[in-house]
């Protein structure tokens, strides 16, 4: 069986943005493998296995950490956008770091064990009827099993396979991943460390990515529009040429208006490839190139260039006065819809 894709080729930014990911990797380990103490747990019991194991434990919730802050952290500020657009590499790093982790502790833990080790892991603690004792490594288990399929079907070959919407709705799976990562360390880690940072650190990620998360649907649903016809933009002078203004138009739609020289058109802001963001884009040789993999875009019509066939939905445009507005109505992909001139705003 096969599925036809467009595969994603290899650009400069992506190998930019993975080498300073693997740099920052190899710099946090470096200082906790050399200047971290060995700090000893309550059962008195510290070595290098145990902490190669915390190294790359606490690699792993700290990457996945910043995994689930990037999301809200570009709705809030622009400036993080350019970190969001090969955040798949990093989630495929973070699985790589988890599983690392995972095999320090079956060496150490049940290395000499009887039974296989699979086997003991999952049986040396079946206390599921209290907080205290609790199993927390089939929590850890569960983690890194989610971990794992996201890091497999990041590939472009399962977005086309199982379409935007159910891949998306997969990879929804690394908020119940975090949780679980929480939750081993809370019911694990934490309980056999005798120092309060550990703890800290824990309970501050996990506020982060929550308050962030929370702020950011506050200020949508803050910015919800009223439900009218048409939505103003801004004045045309406000968009720069070759670019675009992302208007949001409630229930998680966007567009994207951009301008053209004198020329304004407005197209939706999701690519047709793997929604990406088109108003993050610009204008080159007359086409948006959207930002993640260089999909590129007539504005007026939504059409990708002869041979390809890709299209996106279209917004009529009007000018109200001296402000720009769209129509909350998308056209129908590929229509193609005249495009406003700055001329004709009044002088």
């Amino acid at each position: 069986m096969s599925v036809k894709y467009i595969p994603v080729q290899w650009n400069p930014n992506k190998w930019i943005y993975d080498g300073v990911v693997l740099a920052c990797m190899a710099l946090y380990l470096w200082v906790f493998l050399t200047l971290v103490p060995m700090e000893l747990g309550r059962d008195g019991r510290a070595n290098g296995q145990i902490h190669n194991m915390r190294a790359f434990g606490s690699l792993a919730f700290l990457m996945l950490t910043v995994i689930l802050c990037l999301g809200p952290l570009a709705r809030l500020d622009e400036r993080f956008l350019p970190l969001i657009y090969n955040r798949r590499h990093f989630g495929v790093l973070t699985a790589l770091v988890a599983l690392t982790h995972f095999g320090f502790v079956m060496d150490w833990y049940y290395a000499f064990s009887p039974t296989p080790r699979p086997e003991a892991l999952l049986t040396s603690n079946t206390t599921y009827d209290r907080v205290l004792g609790f199993p927390f490594e089939i929590l850890g288990v569960i983690a890194l099993i989610i971990l794992l399929v996201l890091a497999a079907t990041s590939h472009d070959f399962w977005l086309k396979f199982l379409k935007p919407r159910l891949w998306k709705r997969l990879h929804f799976l690394i908020y119940p991943a975090y949780l679980a990562v929480i939750a081993h360390v809370t019911l694990g880690a934490l309980q056999s460390r005798t120092s309060w940072v550990f703890a800290a650190i824990t309970l501050g990620s996990a506020v982060l990515v929550s308050g962030l998360h929370l702020l950011t649907i506050w200020r949508e649903r803050g910015a919800d529009p009223v439900e009218t016809e048409w939505v103003a933009v801004c004045p045309p002078g406000e968009i720069s040429d070759g670019f675009a203004r992302i208007v949001y138009l409630g229930q998680g739609e966007r567009v994207a208006v951009f301008r053209a020289g004198d020329t304004f058109s407005a197209i939706s802001n999701a690519c047709a490839h793997q929604n990406g963001p088109l108003g993050e884009g610009r204008i080159i040789d007359g086409c948006v190139t959207c930002p993640w993999h260089g999909f590129q875009y007539r504005v007026a019509d939504g059409r990708s260039p002869e041979p390809f066939t890709e299209k996106v939905p279209t917004y009529r445009l009007r000018l109200e006065g001296e402000v720009i507005e769209v129509n909350r109505a998308a056209n129908p992909p590929g229509t193609y819809v005249e495009p406003i001139r700055l001329s004709e705003v009044a002088t």
